[in-house]
């Protein structure tokens, strides 16, 4: 059954980075070409040669965003996948549809939003090179506190519900998720590196569009998934019912 749900984990995610792709070809890449054009500008006027491309803007833009957004949609849907087949039964909730979006919703809040919050995706020409590795060091570890804190808060559900009854202990859980990533959120360093008349308008919609290809991911993947694993069990469910007659 395991392997069955990686399985259509993966085709989800595949199918959710696509539309993924899509969005960012959409939302995204216009922003991308005017922080590479403020960048170059930049360049410029500092007298430094441009940086020879390793890989070509319309490689980039195209293929190269269809198989990254691919790529990472499979291997998060293949992690989902396999969160589902651990979640399923212990979650009050018996259609995989409505198990699978409450994942994909906390997905998208603890691996997308959260961090965000913290450390926003940004455009070319934001960011020194020197920062890089402690950035990116930095933003993985607030993921993985997000995620671990999902996961404490979730695991005290039947304990703050026999104490606070079904609806307190719900709020008490959120109380205690959004707790410890605010903690989190003040204790971990920032970063403020945008250049000098930086338009703020391009920044606000890059990050804006990149948080919206997160959401599109999630959804589609929780909704995609959920849909298979239905349909998978209804045709067990008619098998069944077609073995008992015969």
């Amino acid at each position: 059954m395991a392997g069955r749900l990686l399985f259509y984990g993966m085709i989800a995610g595949l199918l959710a980075g696509l539309a993924a792709a899509g969005f960012f070809s959409l939302a995204a890449e216009p922003s991308v070409e005017r922080a590479i054009a403020f960048e170059s500008a930049l360049a410029d006027s500092a007298g430094e040669a441009p940086e020879a491309e390793i890989v070509s803007r319309r490689m980039q833009k195209s293929v190269g965003l269809i198989i990254g957004a691919s790529a990472y949609g499979a291997a998060a849907g293949g992690f989902f996948g396999l969160a589902f087949a651990f979640a399923y039964g212990r979650i009050a909730q018996d259609d995989p549809r409505a198990v699978s979006a409450l994942l994909a919703a906390a997905g998208f809040i603890a691996i997308a939003l959260v961090p965000a919050l913290k450390y926003p995706a940004n455009p070319p020409a934001i960011g020194a090179p020197d920062s890089l590795g402690e950035r990116t060091a930095l933003f993985f570890a607030m993921v993985l506190i997000s995620v671990v804190s999902l996961i404490v808060a979730a695991s005290l559900g039947g304990a703050l519900g026999a104490k606070f009854g079904a609806w307190c202990g719900r709020v008490a859980q959120a109380g205690v998720f959004v707790a410890a990533v605010t903690i989190a959120a003040l204790a971990l360093p920032g970063f403020n590196e945008i250049p000098t008349g930086f338009p703020a308008d391009l920044l606000w919609t890059f990050r804006l569009a990149s948080l919206g290809g997160q959401a599109v991911l999630w959804s589609v993947l929780g909704l995609s998934f959920g849909a298979l694993v239905h349909n998978d069990r209804c045709r067990d469910e008619t098998m069944s019912r077609r073995s008992g007659l015969a």
